[in-house]
């Protein structure tokens, strides 16, 4: 094969395999997909006791079959990516890759006293429901709601880690060994699951002063549950309003996605569609 088809080869494969604007690249995404779910439904069911004892062969075949597919799809990847190194070392090139390799790591641990280690192996499969975030749009949404959030989240969680600490230092002084808080670790322990609202009741103040500063950081973690959820909700909106369909006249998101005006200005989108497609 000349350079000019390998390149050319190369640059087909990587349209339908990295890009999804495009009809056969689409079609490939769903393809893969459903690879994948089916692939993770094998996984569940064989850890289910009678499903393994009646289709274990079958759940085998469909096993291998699945990673025989994946192989394949890793090293189109590998072959048509512009930098393959950059590849192989990103976090996807990473879970591409733990997809299929524990099927064949199982094969050079048989034995029955590697049966546990096996197993352990072929529990990594699972990793490939993180393979779904790729091909579908809200999961790209998700991915920037995070990512614009996780300075405030971060900030958020040092200010909890902060409470939890100086709290759980205190109630180690005021309960001590007596009613259980023998070290501040510990103490920290009991201070996270009670602003988690858990509440195991393994470990429990007996002073009033340690039961107010229980009840006290009680109502904290009412409060502290929704803050995180308010700050990903909000940059969730702002994600899926920029990625959104833009009115082509005053550049507003167009609601809903099927409208045929814009909702702002007015203007008419059918025609702007009709005509960016001629």
């Amino acid at each position: 094969m000349s350079l000019k088809k390998n390149a050319e080869l190369k640059k087909k494969i990587y349209t339908i395999i990295f890009q999804s604007d495009t009809p056969k690249g689409r079609l490939f995404d769903l393809i893969l997909l459903w690879m994948i779910l089916f692939s993770i439904l094998s996984v569940v069911l064989e850890s289910v006791a009678s499903f393994r004892r009646e289709y274990l062969p079958y759940i085998h075949i469909a096993e291998w079959c699945f990673t025989i597919l994946f192989s394949l799809e890793y090293m189109l990847r590998i072959y048509s990516s512009p930098k393959p190194v950059r590849y192989i070392f990103s976090f996807y090139g990473f879970i591409d890759l733990i997809a299929f390799l524990p099927t064949y790591i199982s094969l050079f641990l048989a034995g029955w006293q590697y049966l546990v280690v096996i197993r352990a192996f072929r529990l990594l499969r699972i990793f490939r429901i993180l393979k779904l975030n790729r091909y579908t749009t809200e999961g790209s949404i998700l991915k920037n709601a995070l990512k614009s959030s996780k300075y405030k989240i971060i900030v958020f969680i040092s200010s909890v880690i902060t409470i939890v600490v100086i709290i759980g230092t205190l109630m180690y002084i005021i309960e001590g060994d007596k009613s259980g808080f023998t070290s501040i670790p510990v103490a920290v322990y009991w201070s996270v699951v009670t602003i988690t609202t858990v509440g195991y009741g393994d470990i429990s103040p007996q002073t009033p002063l340690g039961q107010f500063l229980a009840s006290t950081l009680m109502i904290i973690g009412y409060g502290i549950i929704a803050i995180p959820t308010g700050i990903v909700s909000v940059e969730l909106a702002r994600a899926t309003d920029e990625a959104r369909e833009k009115c082509p006249s005053c550049k507003a998101s167009v609601y809903p996605v099927n409208a045929q005006y814009c909702s702002n200005c007015g203007n008419e989108l059918t025609k702007d569609k009709e005509r960016n497609t001629i």
